[in-house]
């Protein structure tokens, strides 16, 4: 089962374990700089708002209405991030292990490859939760990823229409397996009851930011390069109870767009990388250093960036891309051990 609770996916596994929930949420984000660089991860902005396709029947594309779903506005040329957040388990002091099928276009963020509804071990074409808290772009290498940014369905740039040459389906399309309850409790057994702390160190999102200094669909493309490791799957591929998925297809309306459709104004333009590095506000670098990253994706590694297809178009699809020195960076889990706590600045 999916809902939708406030601006947030929320996949549930009841038949399988009361507690085998999975949270999805969609962040806004800086758009990093489209110049080669290796940029760490900026912070979540906040969730992009999310609606039912259902709600909007009549100003909506019929696809649209045929995939069901939800939908979300984005400007050209924006940023988003993925954030999950698997429950915790407290007799079991673990959160619930999920496998993640991730998806623009319907081609795989991982591998590059078609959309296919079982998980695959040898390439691994899936994300593994908790051990992956976020999902930020396309694995183009071991350790390093393309930025995911919004573009025009149709203008070619979207990984889709580059791989495929087509734009059939654009959005972002999700795939949740949950791991098998005798496997869970096998591997996690429970344990004497005490109260859980806050897991504070896993934190991206900065203070709430204030407002911020065409056809309907949308795909995304790769953008800037950003560190951030997919970490393999630490269990075995019959772990996963893949009898009991859910799907959910999340589309990409322009936000110009979205008021006509929905009625609400859309979120207001996010700063520009060179603002927010100028205010001192921070960055971040995630490492864990009990966990094997997957080697990066050939496919995908020879994907145009936006940039570069817009140079060969004659075009300028991405405004503001100065580069930027990325001066406050935080990391997180560097050097830890399994439960060591970071101490910070005071």
């Amino acid at each position: 089962m999916i809902e939708l609770e406030h601006d947030r996916l929320v996949f549930s596994f009841p038949e399988v374990h009361p507690r085998a929930k999975l949270t999805i949420e969609f962040q806004r984000t800086l758009r990093i700089p489209d110049d080669d660089v290796e940029y760490p991860l900026p912070p979540g902005l906040g969730c992009f708002p999310l609606r039912h396709v259902d709600d909007f029947a009549r100003g909506v594309p019929p696809l649209w209405l045929e995939h069901g779903g939800v939908m979300l506005p984005m400007y050209q040329s924006e940023a988003l991030w993925l954030n999950f957040d698997a429950e915790y388990v407290p007799r079991h002091e673990v959160e619930y292990p999920f496998a993640i099928k991730v998806a623009t276009g319907k081609i795989c963020a991982v591998t590059g490859k078609a959309w296919a509804e079982k998980l695959h071990r040898r390439k691994q074409d899936y994300l593994v939760a908790p051990e992956q808290p976020w999902l930020d772009g396309y694995c183009v290498e071991k350790g390093l990823i393309r930025q995911f940014v919004a573009m025009p369905l149709g203008a070619g740039y979207s990984a889709e229409e580059q791989l495929t040459g087509e734009a059939g389906h654009g959005g972002v399309q999700l795939l949740v397996y949950p791991m098998k309850r005798e496997v869970f409790e096998a591997r996690f057994p429970k344990r004497p009851k005490r109260k859980r702390g806050m897991d504070a160190q896993l934190c991206r999102m900065c203070a709430p930011m204030e407002e911020c200094v065409a056809g309907a669909a949308m795909g995304l493309a790769p953008g800037g390069k950003m560190r951030q490791e997919i970490y393999d799957d630490p269990y075995t591929l019959k772990d996963w109870d893949q009898g009991q998925g859910s799907r959910c297809f999340v589309h990409l309306t322009n936000s110009m767009v979205w008021r006509g459709i929905t009625g609400d104004a859309p979120p207001t333009v996010p700063p520009t990388a060179k603002e927010y590095d100028d205010a001192g506000l921070p960055w971040f670098d995630y490492y864990d250093d009990d966990a094997t990253a997957v080697s990066g994706s050939k496919t995908l590694k020879g994907l145009k960036s936006v940039k570069e297809l817009g140079e060969e178009k004659g075009d300028v699809p991405l405004p503001e891309n100065e580069s930027v020195a990325a001066r406050n960076v935080t990391a997180l889990r560097k050097g830890l051990k399994k439960g060591q706590v970071r101490e910070g600045a005071f």
